[in-house]
């Protein structure tokens, strides 16, 4: 064996040696292995998400020169005391806040009854394909979605043709259009936790409810309310944060109804700082949600 042969098998055996010896640490160490494997994304996280959310409220302290509209680095509070002053302003919080808790409610009122059915009533063999039926909406383009229903809410559309024998019209283009196409975008999100919640709910628990004389509404508020609430809660995280900062729906369908997403994208060009400071609203408004589900326990649901 030459010289070269063994400096190569000398360098292999150790390469190999270092190899275990590092399997062996990381074996010994799981919480070393655990902040290895978690590295990356928390880097990710860190940089590219919170570092945009700093650099959003960073930029709405600053202003724009009103002649060339180019933004100026100097600190100010003037977009806040704008924002909170201006009764449009307020106004357009206040409603997009007020959307997007309709859309959640109205999203539990129609997912609760279709999760009972696929989770307790249909048969076992149908409840896969039922799940993949949900499902199915989300795998569809979000414009497709949102132009179908312009489709249908137009003048003359198929809401008019289906209302037209009872005397009635669809709503048109507006608010209610825009919180019923929101309700249709977002449902799966909660039908989806609702269903996971109902289907490990124990029979015995029903059972037990019936055998002491509880009727069906008394089981309900008694017995699967508490325990499904939790679920509910989740649902309404995913519902109620991204109706509150869509835009493109209401754009489509909403007529001239703004919202806080559509006052953001008129500003981004024009002024910047307001558009960052408008964007830290609903950033706001989710946290405080976020804090307030967090006792409900809709976190541990995700």
């Amino acid at each position: 064996m030459t010289v070269t042969a063994q400096a190569a098998q000398a360098a292999g055996q150790s390469s190999r040696g270092a190899v275990r010896r590092l399997a062996g640490t990381l074996h010994r160490r799981p919480r070393l292995r655990l902040s290895l494997l978690l590295t990356a994304p928390l880097l990710w996280l860190a940089v590219l998400y919170l570092g945009s959310l700093t650099v959003l409220f960073v930029s709405a302290f600053w202003t724009t020169n009103s002649f060339t509209s180019e933004v100026v680095k100097v600190w100010s509070a003037d977009n806040f005391h704008t924002l909170f002053t201006t009764p449009v302003y307020r106004q357009v919080i206040v409603r997009s806040v007020v959307v997007a808790l309709a859309v959640t409610a109205l999203c539990a009122v129609i997912a609760f009854p279709l999760a009972c059915y696929t989770a307790r009533v249909a048969r076992p063999r149908r409840r896969p394909l039922l799940v993949v039926a949900i499902l199915t909406p989300l795998w569809a383009s979000y414009l497709v979605k949102v132009y179908a229903w312009r489709l249908i809410l137009s003048q003359g559309g198929l809401a008019d043709w289906m209302l037209k024998p009872f005397g009635l019209a669809g709503p048109g283009f507006g608010l209610p259009a825009a919180v019923l196409t929101l309700t249709y975008l977002w449902l799966p999100y909660m039908i989806l936790p609702i269903h996971t919640a109902l289907e490990q709910l124990p029979a015995g628990l029903l059972d037990a409810s019936a055998d002491l004389g509880a009727r069906t509404w008394r089981t309900f508020r008694s017995v699967v309310l508490p325990m499904v609430l939790p679920s509910v809660a989740a649902g309404s995280v995913f519902t109620f944060s991204l109706s509150l900062g869509d835009y493109i729906t209401v754009q489509i369908v909403g007529g001239r109804t703004q919202l806080i997403g559509n006052l953001v994208y008129s500003n981004i060009e024009l002024n910047l700082p307001m558009a960052a400071a408008l964007g830290t609203v609903p950033v706001v408004v989710i946290v405080l949600y976020l804090l307030a589900m967090r006792r409900t326990g809709a976190l541990s649901s995700l």
